[in-house]
């Protein structure tokens, strides 16, 4: 069983979906590029580890993924452009990408779902716990979810994932949790995990959001765990499994968050994302939401 409590440094950000959910767009186009009011939604995802101490990230990619790259690199043309013209402001916002994080990249070359994603960082990361983020779901940054998730992790050891409570009608569009209560408030202990199940099956309502915190013995697990639902390697079977046998590498833990959560996930919510985000904005929340305002006074 792993003990170990250092530090987590590391972060796997998995971005090698063709995100068919939004072509046209996606064609040629990572969805992790789309932007979210004036950034593409994979920074700010970058930006959440960065705040939490994961200095060290690694990007699972895949074909059509060179963008990704592109964007936290350097662009030295356009920032002597920027440069000579004296705009100071978005010569900061250029170079900030670039300087977030020590980034890293590895391709999956087959897509055969995100357990297989986060077995291709194993060289990467090695025997340390680390943190795997989704780009569909943005997490405020008021609300330090991955601070809490390490807390857990070092009191408890094993695995951390984070949950939200859902309508039971929409359970079947996540993994579900069967979870019992711990004492602390919003932590729960995992004994079950179920993929995707059916309104009447399921649990709970406890879904599993796009934020887990591993204990390296995950790895060897996955390589062992049999293609699940859409005949794809699932974290979900992974998990069940370390919940079902601690001794592997410790418990299953989930964090309960109640916090601000903003899915890019689909079209719909990804409208919602950018409206609720450009509302918040000190540059542009308030003549934005006095557009909205009338728009919705006039034409609803």
């Amino acid at each position: 069983m792993t003990t170990s409590r250092g530090q987590i440094t590391k972060a796997v950000i998995p971005a090698a979906g063709l995100g068919t959910r939004f072509l046209p767009a996606t064609k040629a186009t990572p969805k992790e590029m789309l932007p979210v009011v004036d950034k593409p939604a994979i920074q700010y995802v970058v930006e959440e580890a960065v705040t939490a101490g994961l200095s060290d990230v690694l990007m699972v990619t895949g074909r059509n993924k060179r963008p990704l790259e592109d964007h936290f690199d350097r662009n030295y043309e356009l920032e002597q452009v920027l440069r000579d013209k004296g705009d100071d402001k978005r010569l900061g916002q250029v170079e900030e990408s670039s300087e977030l994080a020590t980034m890293h990249y590895v391709r999956q070359g087959d897509p055969r779902g995100l357990g297989h994603a986060i077995l291709c960082a194993a060289p990467h990361v090695g025997d340390e716990p680390f943190v795997v983020l989704l780009g569909d779901d943005l997490i405020d940054p008021r609300d330090p979810l991955l601070t809490q998730m390490m807390q857990v992790r070092e009191e408890h050891g094993g695995s951390v994932i984070a949950l939200m409570e859902v309508p039971p009608e929409s359970i079947h569009l996540y993994g579900c949790a069967a979870a019992s209560p711990t004492g602390e408030t919003d932590v729960v202990r995992i004994s079950d995990l179920v993929e995707k199940p059916p309104a009447e099956q399921a649990p709970s309502n406890l879904a599993i959001i796009g934020r887990y915190l591993l204990d390296p013995a995950v790895f060897e697990v996955l390589r062992k765990t049999q293609p699940g639902r859409g005949g794809e390697i699932q974290i979900t079977d992974a998990l069940q499994t370390l919940a079902a046998e601690p001794s592997l590498g410790g418990p299953v833990h989930g964090v309960v968050f109640r916090g601000r959560r903003y899915d890019t996930g689909d079209r719909s919510d990804y409208l919602r994302a950018i409206v609720r985000l450009a509302c918040e904005r000190e540059d542009l929340g308030p003549d934005f939401r006095a557009w909205l305002r009338g728009f919705v006074t006039e034409e609803m």
